[in-house]
């Protein structure tokens, strides 16, 4: 018992910090729990297309904010790309670049990760509208468009999965 107490004392200024900056980064983003409409947008993909988040009823979706200079974003890369080829039938992901060089650099990075969804050029007012402050951010839709979860950080299968199932669809 005295090392268990003794290991928690060891790891809790590590882990305090960093649960401060979680809640902080998370603290303004659009509630999940109230399942309220997500905002509206049009953009344009990095292949030219044009993208109406409209189109995305009928089924849950997973809109990940990204920059293609971070580091945890290039980490999740992978999950994303196993969530879509396992789970692409009961929910779809819509990557969104921010704080990109052009749209070539958006077009590089998601080709490198081998990630083959939707890429949208996300601009200031798609940051501001979702209330973005760090990267990766992203928010889960149910079938309704409205939103069900909201999280920052890393994403993997399992997570990407647990917070999209019995979202209709």
């Amino acid at each position: 018992m005295k090392r268990l107490l003794l290991g928690i004392l060891q790891v809790a200024p590590l882990l305090l910090p960093a649960l401060a900056i979680y809640a902080w980064q998370t603290s303004d983003l659009l509630p999940a729990g109230e399942r309220v409409e997500a905002p509206a947008f049009e953009r344009a993909g990095v292949t030219g297309d044009r993208f109406d988040i409209a189109t995305l009823e009928g089924r849950p979706a997973v809109l990940y904010f990204f920059a293609p200079w971070c580091r945890v974003c290039a980490v999740s890369a992978p999950q994303l790309r196993w969530f879509d080829r396992w789970f692409s039938g009961s929910a779809r992901i819509v990557l969104i670049a921010q704080d990109y060089g052009s749209a070539q650099e958006v077009a590089d990075w998601a080709g490198k990760h081998g990630l083959d969804m939707p890429v949208l050029l996300g601009d200031a007012g798609t940051a501001a509208g979702y209330r973005i402050r760090g990267y990766p951010t992203y928010y889960v839709l149910d079938a309704r468009g409205r939103i069900a979860a909201r999280d920052f950080g890393v994403s993997t299968v399992v997570g990407l999965w647990w917070r999209t199932r019995g979202l209709g669809g």
